[in-house]
Order: C-alpha cells, then sequence, then structure tokens
C-alpha cells in the first residue's frame, strides 16, 4: 500500500496523515485495487480486506469515515461519539462531510476519486479535520464552514492552522456546465478567477476555488498547500469517477492525533 503525503504536515511528529492511492489492495475491475470506501457498491470482503491493512499501518482500530452526500454537514468527533456502538455511529455519520476532533489515536477520513480532499490541522491547539470538497461542497463554502467550527468548538485561531488540499481533478481538465458559474457567483466566489474557457468550453478550478476560501477565512497562504496531483490525469495512479464512473473506487485522505 502506497501511502502519499504532504510536506506542510510531514514536519508535525503529532500527528500521521495521508492520502492513498489505487495500488495495493484486492479490489477487481473499477475498483482495483485498492478502494477505502464502504459506499461505492464494492464487495464488502474486499473493502473490509484493504481497511484492515490500513489499520495495522496506523496502529488504530477506529478508523471513521462519514456517509458523504456532498453537503456541507459537519460533526464532532468527541468522547462520546468513541464510546457509541457502530449503528448509533453510523446514523450520526450519515449525511457527512466533514469530521473535526481532537481526540488521540482516532483517524479521521475522507473518500473521493476527483472530489477535493481537504486535511487540517492545528498544531496550537492540537485539533485535526478533514472535508470532502465536490464542486457543490466547494460552493457551499465547507472548507470555511470548518475553520470557523474549529474556532467556535476549540477556540482555534486561523493563522494556526494548517491544510492540504489533496489529489483531486485539476481546472486545466475539469470541464462543467455555465450554470455553475452563476451558482458560485451567488456564493460570493471570484469566478473570473476560478473559472477559464477555452474553445467554448468552460473549467472550474477546485483548488483554486478553495484556497481563496481558506485565504478569506484568515488561513495564511503558507500554511495551504495544494497537492499538485490531478486524479483524472493520473488515473492510473488515483482513482477518478469521471473515468470510471459512480461505481468505481475511492482513495481515503486521512489525519490521526498520534
Amino acid at each position: 500500500m502506497e501511502l502519499v503525503t504532504f510536506d506542510i504536515l510531514n514536519k508535525y511528529r503529532e500527528i500521521a496523515h495521508f492520502c492513498t492511492t489505487r495500488q495495493g489492495g484486492v479490489n477487481v475491475g473499477n475498483y482495483a485495487s485498492m478502494n477505502l470506501s464502504p459506499f461505492s457498491g464494492d464487495k464488502v470482503e474486499h473493502q473490509t480486506e484493504n481497511l484492515n491493512q490500513l489499520n495495522e499501518i496506523l496502529n488504530t482500530h477506529d478508523l471513521i469515515i462519514p456517509y458523504q452526500t456532498h453537503g456541507t454537514e459537519i460533526s464532532i468527533i468527541d468522547k462520546d461519539f468513541i464510546q457509541k456502538n457502530f449503528a448509533e455511529r453510523a446514523d450520526l455519520l450519515n449525511g457527512v462531510d466533514a469530521l473535526i476532533t481532537k481526540e488521540p489515536k482516532v483517524c479521521i477520513g475522507v473518500t473521493t476519486a476527483d472530489c477535493v480532499p481537504l486535511i487540517f490541522y492545528d498544531p496550537q491547539k492540537d485539533v485535526i479535520a478533514v472535508a470532502h470538497a465536490g464542486w457543490r461542497g466547494t460552493c457551499g463554502r465547507i472548507a470555511e464552514k470548518v475553520v470557523q467550527r474549529m474556532q467556535e468548538q476549540f477556540d482555534c485561531q486561523s493563522q494556526h492552522i494548517n491544510v492540504v488540499i489533496g489529489p483531486s481533478i485539476s481546472g486545466s481538465v475539469y470541464n462543467v456546465g455555465v450554470e455553475l458559474i452563476d451558482n458560485f457567483s451567488l456564493a460570493g466566489f471570484p469566478v473570473a478567477e476560478i473559472f477559464n474557457t477555452n474553445s467554448e468550453l468552460i473549467y472550474l478550478d477546485l483548488w483554486k476555488a478553495n484556497q481563496w476560501l481558506l485565504e478569506s477565512t484568515g488561513v495564511p497562504a503558507e500554511r495551504i498547500q495544494i497537492s499538485e496531483i490531478c486524479t483524472y490525469t493520473q488515473h492510473e495512479k488515483f482513482f477518478s469517477a469521471r473515468r470510471l464512473g459512480i461505481k468505481s473506487g475511492r482513495m481515503l485522505s486521512a489525519i490521526m492525533l498520534k
């Protein structure tokens, strides 16, 4: 199993973070071979075997993945949540696209295949977070909402927060409909900066959109790292739903306080 990590977070020994690739698992077909989403239509036994392999590497058996719905719902993973049983947890994680915690030895992650995974860490308060930001979540300002929730719940300050904008589809290939320009304009985004037109096709740069959002909340530019990994063009190494369809594998982007 190959785990991709990022320089901006590698300097902190208090955490473990990563994004998985497609390699090293047991899945087949459009899920080959390291599918880590329990909600993608794959065989449960294959996905479970992959997760067990990952848990051994992490030395944890508490890997928390929400049932994402392209919304902006955020869940706090606290001691009360950790003590709940599987069914109770599943209910609380349904319709959630971001997680925040300061509990140690709990790995929180989101699954993606072209959408943007965001990984947050505030070393001053030892608070971590993850978010799933496709165009809907980005337009819904999920990155901003995570920072605000970290501030409200844990007294974090935005100037101390580090954020990775992980492997996802790049603005040079993410062709979208013209209606998205209106959606993002109404949401207050600088559409001239995040949309490009080429040969009458419209392209949306979710990396720039999320960077702009984060900087608007006070996260310094030097604390934001864009992975520069395009899942669509590097589809042999990373899952791409635009290449494979919805019934395909997902990578996991995650973080844990040691």
